[in-house]
């Protein structure tokens, strides 16, 4: 099993800082007097493809040798890492396909569609598109991206909490949502490295909680199901590399209903004005279940997205 390094998010830098620009990590007044801490956002949802995985996406491009970018890439997604791949591909010039479950957001399906990739849909949750991806591989040549074991796709979203410390090198607690893991591995890789200190509090879904029950019972449980408003955390399968860094590095994991992410929707316009997608703003709907352990703290919570669609959010605020 390949390891996610502390080295590996420094060195991650260069080709990411190539194409994007650190993101804004907001001190939030209303939102600090509604918790009783001191309320910092990170928006990783002003970044191109309005996600944070565009930050791994670039950092696995620039890994590939000239012979794997010449065979093009598969992959799964259920958008934002797949808008990450086809945007980065291309940059890179890799030709790169992306498989989706059947009835997948389609606003993610287009906005991969216009970023180049060839997008194929198969099975009926992420899980099942996963599977195609091993026979597209062996049937096209294609170098299989595994979203869930590659090393470069941590390492390069690992750099938002490298930019994170670095602002507030006094932050207590960092509030990240947990869907693959990638994000709560690079977060938990920075800080037991820069600042051992800091608390770490994941989030997953209650309809989708297969990290959560591994890292809580100790043994590594799959879902039958993960029907969650939150797509970007539905994934039924923990796989050994992040968990093994979560159960070793995470603090705390909190479950939310799918109510209580379609509140931290409606607080995030209310108390940000940022349009956030239902996975994105589980930190601030663990937050209000947090708010009296958390009091007078400095809290940083992750707003990993933006990528809702027209549907979803009519449903929320409508």
């Amino acid at each position: 099993m390949n390891s996610v390094t502390f080295q590996g998010i420094l060195a991650a830098r260069h080709p990411v800082y190539r194409f994007i620009k650190p993101t804004p990590l907001i001190p939030y007044p209303e939102l600090s007097s509604f918790f009783g801490f001191n309320a910092y956002i990170k928006h990783e949802n002003h970044l191109p493809t309005g996600s944070f995985k565009i930050r791994g996406g670039l950092n696995f491009m620039a890994q590939l040798s000239d012979e794997q970018k010449g065979r093009g890439v598969v992959t799964v997604t259920r958008g934002n890492h797949g808008q990450s791949i086809a945007l980065a591909g291309r940059e890179f010039g890799v030709h790169t396909t992306i498989v989706v479950p059947y009835g997948n957001n389609p606003e993610k399906n287009s906005a991969m569609r216009a970023y180049g990739a060839e997008l194929i849909e198969h099975g009926a949750d992420f899980d099942e598109a996963r599977e195609l991806c091993e026979s597209l591989q062996a049937e096209r040549g294609y170098y299989y991206l595994n979203p869930l074991v590659e090393p470069a796709l941590y390492h390069g979203v690992g750099t938002y909490s490298l930019e994170v410390f670095e602002e507030l090198p006094n932050l207590d607690v960092i509030i990240v949502p947990i869907g693959g893991g990638s994000g709560s591995c690079g977060t938990i890789t920075v800080a037991r490295a820069i600042h051992p200190g800091a608390k770490i509090i994941g989030v997953q879904a209650e309809n989708a909680p297969a990290i959560y029950l591994s890292w809580k019972t100790g043994k590594t449980i799959q879902t039958e199901s993960c029907e969650t408003i939150a797509d970007g955390l539905a994934t039924r399968v923990p796989f050994d590399l992040p968990l093994s860094i979560i159960k070793k590095g995470i603090d705390q994991i909190v479950l939310v209903s799918d109510d209580e992410i379609r509140k931290a929707v409606r607080m995030a316009l209310r108390y940000t004005h940022n349009l956030a997608e239902p996975a994105a703003v589980t930190p601030i709907a663990a937050a209000r279940k947090l708010k009296t352990e958390l009091e007078n703290r400095n809290v940083v919570m992750i707003m990993s997205g933006a990528n809702i669609d027209t549907a979803t959010l009519k449903s929320i605020v409508g």
